[in-house]
This record gives structure tokens, sequence and C-alpha cells, in this order.
């Protein structure tokens, strides 16, 4: 079997290990969703992983409600991710852009608009704007008419991101967010062709995912889907007839990979409650299979390839607080611990200012 330290093909992206960066909301771009040269440093810190997965990044203004957060929808914003990914290149990383669109989990004091989703549906609790927590609206449903518009969107920012240097993209299809909002039956009450059955709720998937392939290729498109357990109030009564369908057609189209989110009991996110559909999903997924979540040692990443289910781990929090994470965990050496207080917050503090191993060592 494969251990985390040996190489892996991710479509056309030849990784040297097979400890990827998950995507990570930090905050640290400007109001107008441009990023700032901080996060230029930031991400090329972690540029040993075999793929930095970049922070959820915007389609649209109408699809990126969290504030701080980048975008990819203007020229500003292609103009100033080019600093960051020259830097992770330099410093001999590669990183995808994960391509975000929020559906109802946004606020239209953030984006200016009402929200829209699969349905009439509201998110319970608040959602974050730049003037503090305000309840979460009623979305509008998507109509049909703006289906169209909608995939125009993900190829502007496919190209886009091309542009700005990413090699590669990924579609976010999980958390709750808008594609996962028409993938799952509590949240998706259509009776038109994007609702109702399975085959009928994974279509949006599939137009995104195809129209993304059309401008970035096969080897340079994948997909994050969290496939157990309520997300952000969004669920299914039958995860595995809507996810092996899903998993299966995405495998037909030839993705690069196919990333699952599976948080456990205490997980953020939506919390699993039920048996995890990964070793299914394997049956039916012949590309590479990234498992993400609770992953916090090599112990556990290691058990996770030698299960044959996953082929390479996305490491989150660890990634965020040890920027040296492929290192520290072939040496066994301890990791730093994560401040929750800077996660979102605007500067350096938290960000930047994470030890690397020699300089822990000397601290110590």
């Amino acid at each position: 079997m494969p251990t985390l330290f040996d190489p892996i093909d991710l479509g056309a992206v030849h990784a040297p290990n097979r400890i990827l960066m998950a995507p990570l909301t930090r905050g640290r771009a400007t109001r107008e969703a441009v990023p700032t040269p901080v996060m230029a440093q930031y991400y090329a810190q972690r540029a040993s992983a075999g793929l930095i997965i970049s922070e959820a990044t915007g389609i649209s203004r109408e699809g990126l409600g969290w504030p701080y957060a980048p975008g990819l929808w203007t020229d500003e914003q292609v103009a100033h991710w080019r600093p960051v990914t020259d830097a992770v290149h330099e410093a001999g990383g590669r990183i995808f852009a994960q391509l975000w669109h929020m559906g109802r989990q946004v606020h239209s004091a953030v984006i200016g608009m009402r929200p829209v989703s699969s349905s009439a549906t509201r998110t319970e609790g608040q959602a974050h704007t730049f003037e503090g927590k305000k309840d979460f609206e009623t979305a509008r449903p998507l109509e049909r008419s703006e289906i169209p518009r909608l995939l125009d969107d993900y190829a502007h920012a496919t190209r886009n991101a091309l542009a700005a240097g990413f090699d590669g993209v990924q579609i976010h299809a999980a958390n709750g967010y808008l594609i996962d909002q028409f993938l799952r039956d509590n949240a998706n009450l259509r009776e038109d062709e994007y609702g109702g059955a399975a085959e009928n709720r994974i279509r949006l998937l599939r137009e995104v995912t195809e129209r993304v392939i059309s401008v970035a290729g096969q080897g340079r498109t994948a997909v994050r889907l969290s496939p157990n357990g309520e997300s952000q109030g969004v669920d299914d009564s039958d995860p595995e007839a809507v996810f092996l369908p899903a998993a299966r057609m995405l495998s037909d189209l030839g993705i690069a990979f196919l990333e699952l989110r599976e948080p456990g009991p205490d997980g953020s996110f939506g919390k699993t409650d039920v048996p995890k559909l990964s070793p299914r999903i394997r049956k039916v997924f012949d590309g590479p299979l990234v498992l993400n979540s609770d992953f916090d040692s090599r112990a556990k990443a290691q058990a996770a390839l030698d299960s044959g289910v996953a082929d390479a781990i996305a490491f989150g929090r660890a990634f965020l607080a040890t920027p040296d994470l492929p290192e520290r965990l072939r040496i066994d050496a301890p990791l730093n611990e994560g401040d929750s207080n800077t996660w979102y917050s605007r500067g350096p503090e938290g960000y930047i200012d994470y030890p690397m191993l020699d300089e822990a060592s000397r601290a110590g």
C-alpha cells in the first residue's frame, strides 16, 4: 500500500506526496473580495503540501456572502491572485482554486440581493455580515431560465482561475452550499428536471462539472462532496441513493480527483451520525479519492490509505496551524496548536506567524 509520502498523479498534476491542504476560509481578502499580499506568504509557507486547495473563492457576488473572503469574478481579483499562485509555485508547490457559490448561506446585507437556492428555503441561525451576525433570509428559488447564467459564472471563474495561475479548480459541492442544496432532498423541493428523483437532483452538479471541464479540462477539474449527515441545515433522507450516482457520474466524466468531507460527531459544518459512504463510493469512483475531516495524525491518515478507500488525505486545521505539516508528519514531530480566535480575523496574527519546525524547536 502507498504511504502518505509517496507521489500521486491527481489528474494533470503530479503531487510529490499524498498530504493535501484542504480549503480553509480565513477572511484575509478585502471587502471587495480582492486577495491581499499577506495571502501570498500564507500559501507559500504551506507549499510542501502535495496540493493546496485554496480557501473557498466566490464565483460571483451573488454566490459570495462571507465577509472578506476572496473572489474570482473581476479582473482586479485575478490580478491580485497572481502573486499568490506565483509565490506557491516559486516555493515548489501546486494550488487549485476552490469555486464557491454559497446559495442560501448568505445575507443580502453582504451580496446586495436576495439569496438564491434550489427552493424557497431558509437556514436556521445567523449569517456572518460586515456588520455582525444577522438572521438568515428565505432564499428565492433559482429560476430554470437562470441556470445557463449560473453555468456561465462557473465557466468565467474557471477561466479567471487559470489566468491567475492556478493549476486547476475544485468545484465546491459540499457543506450545504448551493450545489449541495440541489443534491439533497430536504432543501430541494423542486418539481422540474432539477428536483425530485436523484438523477434530477444531481443534474446541476453534472452540468456545472461538464462546463468547468470544457474550460479547464478533466485533469484540472476536481469536486468536493459531503455525502453523510446534516450540513448547515441541508440533509437527505437517503444519502446513498443520491451520492453513489453522483460519484459514478463524476467518475464517468473523468475528473482529476474527488474529495469527500465526512465529519465525525464533533465535526464542523455538520456531523456524521450515519455510516460513512466513502467505502461504497470507492467502488463506483475510479479516479483518485481524497478523504477529509478529523485527520490530525500520521497514524489516522495512513490507516485510511491502508484501508484502500483513500488515495490521499486532505488536512484542514492541522495545516492551518502547522505550515510544514508534511515534514512534521514524516518525522512524527508535534504539531502546533491552533488559535480559533484568529481563524477569521483580519491581520497576520494567527495566519502567517505559526512557527516552522526549526523555529518551534528553538522556542522550546
